[in-house]
């Protein structure tokens, strides 16, 4: 949900604007590397929450997905104004959240076998190669191109949300989606998401100032690791079936 009124926000800034920060996105990396390693961090912490007290494990993740979606708004809405002070320090404690609510899927992960450790080292990777690549293309697109695929990709990321919502709300009724299902969502939310990553290249240069920083690295964050948890969801369900 994060995800999607971010990038919503980003394209309705981007639409018909030229580049208005040439330098954000290599202002932003820094800090989208240093989330990154704390999201890391968050998930390590949650994976020994897990493991030493799993009935406490449950309140807590749910407090965190709560902390998670009202920090988010509150640190974007900091950013964009460029208060960059300020809003640094939230974006830590974000990224450390968004760590330890990862920790649940990164657990069945390392306990599904044919994933693993290796499993998760390939989800990762991919979203290392996914950069470069989405680097190269998104920042060659042209004005036609770039609005075109940010679009689609838009559309795209909100049919997925409305599928992952349905997909919650059958599960408390006791209805699961079959494992062919599963790859087959999974499959198209690496792909949106990829696709996203090529777009962020593309729009963040238009939708942000250089002083923006900050904002760019939560746009492109927030890509990043939805791409990672949607292969980790593939890897899973791949390995899964009956």
């Amino acid at each position: 949900m994060t995800t999607t009124s971010n990038f919503r926000d980003a394209i309705k800034k981007a639409q018909g604007q030229s580049l208005v920060g040439p330098n954000v996105i290599n202002k932003a990396l820094p800090y989208l590397g240093g989330g990154l390693v704390l999201t890391a961090v968050g998930t390590y912490g949650g994976l020994g929450m897990i493991q030493s007290n799993p009935s406490l494990f449950m309140p807590t993740f749910i407090g965190a997905i709560i902390a998670q979606l009202v920090l988010f708004f509150v640190v974007r809405g900091i950013a964009e104004r460029a208060n960059n002070s300020t809003a640094l320090p939230l974006l830590v404690l974000y990224s450390l959240l968004t760590g330890y609510t990862l920790s649940g899927i990164v657990f069945v992960a390392l306990g599904t076998e044919g994933v693993g450790l290796n499993g998760v080292a390939i989800a990762a990777l991919g979203c290392g190669i996914t950069f470069v690549m989405a680097r190269n293309i998104g920042s060659n697109l042209g004005e036609e191109d770039g609005l075109a695929l940010t679009k689609t990709v838009q559309l795209g990321i909100i049919a997925l949300l409305v599928v992952m919502v349905l997909q919650l709300v059958l599960s408390f009724f006791g209805v699961f989606t079959p494992s062919w299902l599963e790859i087959g969502i999974s499959g198209i939310g690496v792909f949106l998401f990829a696709g996203a990553s090529v777009v962020d290249f593309y729009i963040i240069p238009r939708a942000y100032r250089d002083n923006q920083y900050l904002s760019a690295a939560l746009s492109m964050y927030l890509t990043y690791i939805n791409l990672f948890v949607f292969i980790l969801r593939l890897l899973i369900a791949i390995n899964s079936r009956d």
